[in-house]
């Protein structure tokens, strides 16, 4: 796999297309909404056209799009390098259907937690949560992909205290993903056992 043609390398260069575009250009609107304003994840809220939106109120598709929005270009840099570092080895190791599945998983479960566990109004951005879903992954099968298993869990350990020590990080979506990569990983270490 070239890392050029990689999902990871796709997936990086649509995320950072669509926060230069939603920054940059507040003008382009999807329906009565800036683009952020749109695809950023949230239960429900009355937004600036008066209308109250979010996943609560039908607008299912925040669950995946929040991956797309981010708070400046620290938060986007900082969890595209992140991607780019986990993303890689991952889907390397699981080939990219499976790489796919992982992610996908790890962002839903990112997203279901967020809802369950932030105040009804407030609003959840970032990539972050599916990232942490690697880490998850990583803790299942790191070894295996050559990864020194002491090294992730002091990096899950690192990433969380500064989850936990910077206000405004929405550590219920980055636990969310740490969850749902781990599990993701072991029912795809279990199928592959048995089959």
């Amino acid at each position: 796999m070239k890392l050029k043609n990689s999902l990871t390398t796709v997936l990086i260069f649509i995320i950072v297309g669509f926060y230069i575009v939603a920054a940059y250009t507040p003008t382009i609107t999807w329906g009565s909404l800036g683009l952020q304003d749109q695809l950023l994840l949230i239960k429900k809220a009355v937004f600036p056209d008066n209308q109250l939106h979010g996943v609560f109120a039908g607008e299912w598709w925040r669950v995946f799009t929040v991956a797309l929005t981010h708070a400046n270009w620290f938060h986007l840099g900082s969890n595209m390098l992140a991607f780019f570092q986990l993303g890689n080895i991952v889907e390397r190791y699981y080939g990219r259907a499976k790489y796919a599945l992982l992610l996908t998983v790890s962002l839903v479960a990112s997203s279901f937690a967020a809802l369950w566990l932030l105040p009804t109004n407030e609003p959840c951005v970032g990539a972050s949560g599916m990232i942490f879903g690697l880490f998850g992954v990583m803790l299942v099968t790191g070894k295996r992909m050559g990864v020194d298993y002491r090294q992730v869990l002091g990096l899950i350990v690192l990433n969380l205290a500064i989850t936990f020590a910077i206000p405004g990080i929405a550590w219920q979506a980055h636990i969310g993903g740490l969850v749902g990569g781990y599990v993701a990983a072991q029912l795809l270490q279990n199928l592959t056992t048995i089959y």
